[in-house]
């Protein structure tokens, strides 16, 4: 193997190599007092319980699903689908350990003030980030160097999406259900604070915050490199130029060299605006980045007009990241205008808050197209019009937007890192809370917590719009490959003349609704259960009230698990079903209708829910900075957040899920689209 071959794995062993070293960082800082690691321990064992009883499910799923893709396609996509699986589940759990360990660390660091607390925090974050991106690439790289043709193991694209789905609701429906039912009864019927110890659904809050915001991200963004990789190998072998094979894996080395460099040099002196090192670290990783792909596609690929152009793209997908960053800061940051007008309109209700919120969330879909579309239009044409006299122009444009969302993808490292240290943020304040350690030492976590929200709805962002690029490669990728199976035997008219295009299109842009709708009410009828039993509780115990009495904490834990494990199907069965049918019967042409409808309603709704959920959680927060606590303009704050719970981290999060498993499904399967029904 020559040098460019083996970049990747050194890129992951050094990744992992760091990740370690933190976790050892981490484990040697103390822990606290006895009462703040019982709280630490209740959630670590509500959080285990919760992925042992999903794990049953989706192991068996797993392992079935492996058999009959290796016995009905090809052994090597079994294999992959598999390992995409496997290391799914993987993210998930590292992501679940790392963030309970490093919360009740964090907030036992609050005493010391809020530089030390944010170093704990985002180190903690920064192991998962490094972790995580580091697995997808040896993965792919791996899957690749055994399986040089990338068709046939597209099948790691469909295990790691169903099984970054299962989480993402399973964690979705337990946090926000959780949630839900804490603040309804805890916060604004019984008016006891956030993460009070007397609340029964305390601990379970906290533990949704690691399964649904740790485990769930975690699965996610290791979803979306996966893809997002699988997608550019694709187009590559369409156009085939072998040279051009090994630049997407390059680029994720890039990508993971540099988020190293970043976590490294984020220090803990002198903090005082949290955001100020997470800005400096993401800069430096994306200069870094950019300066890797150049040298690796002039030393390892080729030096001409083609090759610079396909550089070129990457630093499209790179400037992207911070351009997506600044659109979900500006809506959903307590700095802003945005929230601020939100918070403003609880003076005047709930109906006014909700409102706001919606329209303020719809707004902020269109600054994120428009630089959707501006970033596919300069990375399609610079590569097409580069394309070498005798090739394709459209697949050279096409695979020079799947670098660029590759490129936006190399750098989930660092992304993830700066996004993770907001659900231990989060868990610290709640230990802080209940372990009563003080008002100085809360405002810390608070500081933190409030930039770990925004934090959260920037990755959010930045998993949509890299689905929504991977999507359109698919796509292509998608007809390509039905083109080649049913050469000669079906007439493939991707027109709007074609009845079956439209039908596609109608069905699948009905999908991202129709699953929306199932994990918001999934959430709301966990959450009904979860105010059921609070209220129980309080009623059947006065003295919980008073302090005198301790709540059963695990039984609420027991609830959400429960009730998120039993939601989880519908969505899941949706997404995988709905291209298989729509195949079988009107062929790929009518698939190809539902993967493009898919995409342009589910990203703009993924967008629209993430950002509005945010929105309101912040407006919260501002409400609460500003000496609010306990008025009536805070009661009607708490119950925008409320809604919003759903939204954000359960809805929103998995239908960028949902695009990149449509997707693959509809690869892997496509030679099983036999059209029994002529349109």
């Amino acid at each position: 193997m020559e040098i460019s071959e083996i970049l990747p794995f050194i890129a992951g062993i050094a990744s992992f190599l760091v990740a370690g070293c933190l976790v050892a960082w981490i484990s040697k800082q103390p822990s606290g007092t006895k009462e703040m690691m019982d709280i630490s321990n209740a959630v670590k064992v509500g959080a285990a319980a919760f992925l042992k009883r999903e794990m049953k499910i989706i192991i068996p799923v797993a392992i079935a699903l492996t058999v009959i893709i290796g016995a009905f396609l090809t052994p090597s996509n079994g294999l992959a689908f598999a390992v995409g699986a496997a290391l799914s589940a993987v993210a998930g759990i590292i992501s679940l350990k790392i963030t309970v360990k490093a919360a009740v660390r964090a907030a036992h660091l609050s005493s010391d003030g809020l530089g030390k607390t944010f170093a704990m925090a985002f180190r903690g974050g920064a192991t998962v980030g490094l972790a995580v991106p580091a697995m997808a690439l040896m993965a792919i790289a791996g899957l690749y160097v055994i399986f040089p043709d990338p068709i046939t193991i597209a099948g790691v694209g469909i295990g790691a999406s169903l099984i970054a789905l299962f989480i993402r609701i399973g964690g979705g429906i337990f946090t926000k259900a959780a949630d839900m039912g804490a603040d309804l009864v805890g916060k604004v019927e019984a008016n006891i604070p956030e993460d009070d110890p007397r609340n029964p659904a305390t601990i379970a809050d906290n533990v949704g915050d690691n399964v649904g915001d740790a485990a769930g991200m975690g699965s996610d963004v290791y979803e979306s490199y996966i893809v997002t990789i699988l997608a550019a190998l694709l187009i590559a072998a369409l156009i085939g130029a072998p040279n051009y094979f090994l630049y997407p894996i390059l680029i994720g080395s890039s990508g993971m060299i540099a988020s190293i460099i970043g976590v490294v040099i984020v220090g803990s002196k002198g903090v005082t605006d949290v955001m100020k090192p997470l800005n400096r670290s993401f800069y430096v990783s994306a200069a870094i980045a950019i300066a890797l792909n150049y040298v690796f596609i002039t030393q390892f690929i080729e030096q001409s007009t083609a090759g610079i152009a396909l550089f070129g793209t990457t630093v499209i997908g790179v400037i992207l990241v911070p351009v997506i960053q600044k659109i979900t800061d500006q809506y959903t940051s307590y700095k802003h205008g945005p929230v601020n007008e939100i918070a403003d309109s609880a003076k005047w209700g709930y109906a006014s808050l909700t409102l706001m919120g919606i329209i303020k969330g719809m707004q902020s879909t269109g600054p994120f197209m428009i630089a959707l579309v501006v970033a596919i239009i300069i990375s399609y044409s610079i590569s097409a019009a580069a394309a070498p006299e005798g090739t394709d122009p459209v697949l050279y444009g096409i695979f020079g937007t799947s670098l660029t969302a590759m490129a936006m993808l190399s750098l989930a490292g660092i992304v993830l890192s700066i996004d993770a240290f907001g659900p231990i943020a989060d868990n610290a304040g709640g230990i802080v809370e209940m372990t009563g350690m003080g008002e100085e030492n809360r405002k810390v976590t608070d500081e933190i917590d409030a930039v770990g929200n925004t934090t959260k709805a920037v990755t959010k962002g930045f998993a949509i719009a890299s689905a929504a690029l991977a999507a359109l490669a698919m796509i292509q990728a998608f007809q390509f490959e039905a083109a080649h199976i049913f050469e000669g035997v079906l007439d493939l008219d991707y027109s709007l003349t074609n009845p079956a295009i439209i039908v596609g299109l109608l069905i699948g842009g009905l999908i991202p609704f129709i699953i929306t709708g199932q994990l918001i009410n999934g959430v709301s009828r966990a959450a009904g259960k979860m105010v059921d039993e609070v209220r129980r509780q309080f009623k059947s115990d006065p003295e919980i009230l008073t302090g005198k009495s301790k709540p059963d904490y695990a039984k609420c834990v027991d609830i959400a698990t429960v009730a998120s494990i039993r939601e989880l199907w519908k969505p899941a069965i949706v997404a995988i079903i709905a291209p298989i049918i729509l195949g079988v019967l009107l062929g790929p042409t009518a698939v190809a209708g539902l993967l493009m409808g898919a995409v342009v309603t589910g990203i703009l709704l993924a967008y629209h829910l993430a950002n509005t959920g945010g929105a309101w959680d912040n407006a919260k927060k501002l409400v609460e900075m500003k000496g609010e606590k306990g008025s009536e303009v805070h009661k009607v704050a708490v119950v925008g957040d409320i809604i919003g719970d759903p939204y954000k981290d359960t809805a929103g999060p998995a239908l960028n899920t949902v695009i990149k498993l449509l997707n693959t499904i509809a690869i892997v399967f496509v030679s099983a689209f036999v059209a029994i029904i002529a349109l």
